[in-house]
């Protein structure tokens, strides 16, 4: 048996300089982090300052709306980078920070670990180890390794000192259940955790623009959406305008008729569908409500972006 024989490279020799080089980089694809860190990670901005410091990555996890503030370091950790890390999360109003770096050092790895014991659900602290492999003349191999990171039982004892409503742990079941089906059989999503609110936000192909999302609404109803947000009004409303001009034709995909909310009282436009549907309803009821749910947002994600991907090159086109 041939065996190849695996290369162990330095970060550097990948990407040259960590602000100039593997910040960008990791920017444009936080789906590799969000995959180890069990978040939908949508990037805010970069260099983004607090105080006398910048911050590398600001991202924002949407399945519980938390800012989330990355720190890139080659080599091994130091104190210096935990004390940014601090400030970064105390200045920006940070829910979560990542500290990335080739080697964690063990004194920083206990740190983290104690901040995450003690802080519990005020600020959650992850430590990742990067690195980088080649074996034999391969392409090299990017490596994250979650060094450490919040535990399910200090969260749990968090979230019981805290106190949940019935309410509240009713919609964390039922959405822990929804995102797991989610995530194990279908890719659809990173996110590991059910929160204790009556919806959930996903990412898409293109999350600075649109996003999918399922709520419980007002009136005893569930909604499965494309809600469509890029910052501005104006152009939020012109994609959804060319949307509509496509309405027969993406409701003949879906199945269904859609329920089209221009929201001209808000800067966002969103387009849904709904069903009875209540958190009190009877377990076996609640199971055919996740089901629907779920059904609704992969036939979502399967028809929209095509039409969603041709509004944007026609609003390029036209200069709007």
């Amino acid at each position: 048996m041939d065996l190849g024989a695996i290369e162990n490279l330095s970060l550097k020799s990948l990407w040259p300089g960590e602000a100039t080089h593997f910040t960008p980089w990791l920017a444009q694809n936080l789906e590799i982090l969000g995959k180890k860190l069990g978040m939908d990670l949508q990037l805010e901005s970069t260099e983004v300052s607090a105080g006398d410091f910048s911050a590398d990555i600001i991202a924002r996890d949407l399945s519980s709306n938390k800012l989330v503030v990355i720190e890139n370091q080659f080599g091994g950790t130091d104190h210096k980078h935990l004390g940014q890390l601090i400030t970064y999360s105390s200045v920006l109003g940070a829910g979560a920070v990542v500290w990335i770096a080739e080697a964690i050092r063990p004194e920083h790895k206990a740190a983290m670990d104690f901040l995450n014991l003690n802080l519990k659900e005020s600020l959650s602290l992850y430590a990742v180890e990067a690195s980088a492999i080649r074996i034999n003349d391969s392409k090299p191999a990017f490596i994250l390794s979650v060094v450490s990171m919040p535990s399910e039982t200090n969260t749990s004892v968090a979230e019981a000192t805290q106190g949940t409503s019935e309410t509240q742990e009713k919609y964390r079941s039922y959405f822990q259940q929804l995102i797991d089906e989610l995530r194990e059989k279908y890719k659809f999503t990173n996110a590991r955790s059910g929160q204790p609110q009556n919806w959930y936000t996903f990412a898409s192909e293109n999350s600075k623009v649109y996003k999918f999302g399922t709520s419980f609404t007002t009136g005893g109803k569930l909604r499965v959406e494309i809600y469509i947000d890029c910052g501005d009004k104006t152009k939020n409303e012109q994609l959804f305008d060319k949307l509509l001009e496509q309405k027969n034709e993406i409701q003949a995909k879906i199945g269904q008729e859609l329920s089209w909310e221009r929201l001209d009282n808000r800067r966002a436009c969103r387009v849904a569908i709904y069903r009875d549907g209540e958190i009190d309803a009877e377990t076996e009821v609640l199971g055919e409500i996740r089901q629907w749910a779920i059904q609704g947002l992969l036939k979502f994600k399967e028809v929209f972006p095509p039409f969603l991907q041709k509004a944007l090159q026609q609003s390029i086109a036209t200069g709007s």
